[in-house]
This record gives C-alpha cells, sequence and structure tokens, in this order.
C-alpha cells in the first residue's frame, strides 16, 4: 500500500515506471507474437501424426513461452543479456545480431515502443487504480493479436477467449462495464458475427470470416459492455474500408484480396475502451 501511495503522490514516478516496466513487456510481447503460432502448429501436427497412426516428431525444436532462451533464428546462439535490452539494443548492434550480423526485424523494437506509449498513457488517463491494470492487460492483449493476425491470418483462443475472462472478471468491479453488459456484451459480440457469417455464407456459398473475430468481437464487448458494440462495429469497418482502399491503390490492383479483420476490431476497441463514452456523448449531443 504505500507503494501505491507513493505512487498516488508523485504521478509523475508512476508513469516512468509503467513507461520503463513496459518495454520489456513489449519484448514479452515479440515472443508471443512469434512463438505461439508456432506453437500451436506445432501442436496441431502432433495432433494430426497421433490420428493417422504416425510416429511423433523428434527433430523438432519443442517450443514454449519460455524455452528455449531468446536466439538468433539465423546462427542460433543464445542472446546474452545485455544483447537483449528493449529498444537500446537493437540501437546499440545497429538491427543486427552481435554474433552473425544478420538483420534484426524492425518489428522488434516497434512493438516494445508501441507497447511502452500505449501503457503510459493508459497509466495516466486512468492513474493508479484498478482500471489502469485491467486496460494495460487489455491493450498488451490487443498488442499481440494484432501481429499475429496480420502475419497468420489467426486469432489465437489462448488470446480471444483469456481476454474474455479478463473483461468479464473486471465486471464484477464494473471498471468499463457492470457484470450485466458484459455478459450481454460478450454474447451479443459472438453473437452478431455469428449471424452475419451465416448470412453471408449463405447468400455467396463463402466464408467471409473467421470463428477467431466472433470470439475476439465477444472479448471486447466484455470488457467495454455491449453498448459499446455499434462504434466498435462501426470504427473496425470504416478502418477495414480505408486500409483496404489504400492498399488496392498502392498495389495497383482491384481484385477481391482476404485481409485480417483482427487489427481493425483491435484499434476500434481501443479507442472504444479509452474514449467511448464520450465520443456516445458527443454524438448524442450534437445528433439529435
Amino acid at each position: 500500500m504505500d507503494i501505491l501511495q507513493t505512487f498516488n503522490d508523485y504521478p509523475s514516478l508512476f508513469l516512468f515506471v509503467v513507461a520503463f516496466a513496459s518495454l520489456f513487456i513489449g519484448s514479452f510481447l515479440n515472443v508471443v507474437i512469434y512463438r505461439l503460432p508456432r506453437m500451436m502448429e506445432q501442436s496441431w501436427s502432433e495432433e494430426c501424426r497421433v490420428y493417422l497412426g504416425l510416429k511423433p516428431h523428434t527433430e523438432i525444436e519443442k517450443l514454449n513461452l519460455c524455452l528455449p532462451f531468446s536466439h538468433c533464428p539465423h546462427c542460433k546462439k543464445s542472446i546474452k543479456p545485455w544483447h537483449n535490452i528493449p529498444v537500446l539494443s537493437y540501437l546499440w548492434l545497429r538491427g543486427k545480431c552481435g554474433y552473425c550480423q544478420a538483420p534484426i526485424a524492425m518489428r522488434y523494437p516497434f512493438v516494445e515502443i508501441l507497447t511502452c506509449f500505449i501503457s503510459t498513457y493508459v497509466a495516466w488517463r486512468f492513474g493508479v487504480s484498478g482500471q489502469t491494470l485491467s486496460a494495460l492487460i487489455f491493450s498488451w492483449m490487443l498488442i499481440s493479436l494484432t501481429f499475429i493476425d496480420l502475419d497468420y491470418y489467426l486469432l489465437p483462443d489462448q488470446l480471444t477467449l483469456s481476454l474474455m475472462w479478463v473483461g468479464l472478471f473486471s465486471s464484477i468491479f464494473s471498471l468499463f462495464a457492470t457484470p450485466q453488459d458484459a455478459i450481454i456484451g460478450a454474447m451479443t459480440g459472438y453473437l452478431i458475427f455469428y449471424g452475419l457469417q451465416l448470412i453471408f455464407g449463405w447468400a455467396t456459398g463463402k466464408v467471409g470470416m473467421g470463428q477467431g473475430d466472433y470470439k475476439f468481437l465477444a472479448a471486447l464487448g466484455a470488457f467495454s459492455g455491449w453498448q459499446q458494440l455499434p462504434l466498435i462495429i462501426l470504427l473496425a469497418s470504416i478502418c477495414g474500408i480505408l486500409f483496404t482502399l489504400v492498399h488496392m491503390l498502392i498495389k495497383h490492383s482491384f481484385k477481391s484480396v482476404p485481409l485480417p479483420f483482427g487489427p481493425y476490431l483491435a484499434v476500434a476497441g481501443w479507442v472504444a475502451l479509452m474514449w467511448g463514452h464520450e465520443i456516445m456523448q458527443y454524438y448524442i449531443q450534437y445528433a439529435f
């Protein structure tokens, strides 16, 4: 409690601690983004081999979020602790492996910096409170889901369902939504996209949306409450349309190209959690 009181007395210190810690959280999110899809692929492969009566793989490197320790994907040498300091190590090594000089993707420091900025803003907006802790977990999961969906067109259940349960748990304390609004939000979020997919599939015979999107919207509804779902869907749709148009213009191609919807839901969900009530009040005030 003394620490919380100190943070309340010195808000700048609180923001500094959150910013500093979130850089390392961002480094861990890079691990989640890189390893979780590969862990899922390994699990699916082993399940298929068991189903087909084949022997398990023995030469594949077993992955989890902790082991093996961070290593260069090119030369396979373990990364020294001073080569793994968020952002600073990337700058010091000039974006290259300290052993084999293979280039390090710019995404790694980008995710760390993005996590730092978003986390610091969340801490500034909600102060020393349960809302900050809940919104930080929410933001970190959104970052992971965004980049995994961009890479793999995949929204892992391990993240979407965990996000939903964290939202429902937060509603017990009415941090962003009451328990009733959160439960209705989770149910409605899932059923909206499920219903749209049924209609789209019946009309076209195609699959227009993955089940991960259903669960993701359910999680956003659990966090923000059912009242924010129209805003989330509207903002996500606008972002999706604009990005698709820009993508078509850049590629000089107007063919239908599948694009992940998760990143747009993540942006819309975060905006709704941060400013959803203000946006709705502004709309009601000036629209009626």
